[in-house]
């Protein structure tokens, strides 16, 4: 193996620096670092599942990034956020506005946690 295929935590080196990160304010109005782990729709909307990024990945030893960990706190940090559209300049710009309707955040949390069950039972 040689340098350009190095491993951290179980991922190529490159697909580390290729993640797709972002900023953001939490509750109490501190910045954190928010890592895009998916996209998915329900009823017509888009919505995407957002995990607190480590520069490290998630800091286990698995295979995969966080998505596939079975440590005790994999859900903590992990945000559901509604996609929403808009153009400024000409320019596409996703903006990520948190659900309000505590039963569509429940019923969303439901479709990511099959999705993510989905997942290990094929990468099994």
């Amino acid at each position: 193996m040689d340098n350009k295929e190095q491993l951290l935590n179980g991922m190529p080196a490159e697909d580390m620096d290729n993640r797709d990160l972002i900023e953001g304010v939490d509750e109490d109005g501190n910045e954190i670092l928010l890592e895009v782990i998916r996209y998915f729709f329900y009823n017509g909307e888009e919505y995407v599942v957002l995990g607190e990024a480590h520069e490290d990945g998630c800091g286990c030893d698995c295979e995969h990034c966080h998505e596939h960990c079975d440590d005790e706190d994999e859900d903590e940090g992990v945000f559901i956020m509604k996609v929403v559209e808009t153009v400024e300049d000409g320019e596409e710009i996703e903006t990520f506005v948190p659900v309000e309707d505590e039963d569509l955040l429940d019923k969303l949390i439901d479709i990511v946690q099959a999705d993510f069950e989905a997942d290990e039972e094929i990468d099994d």
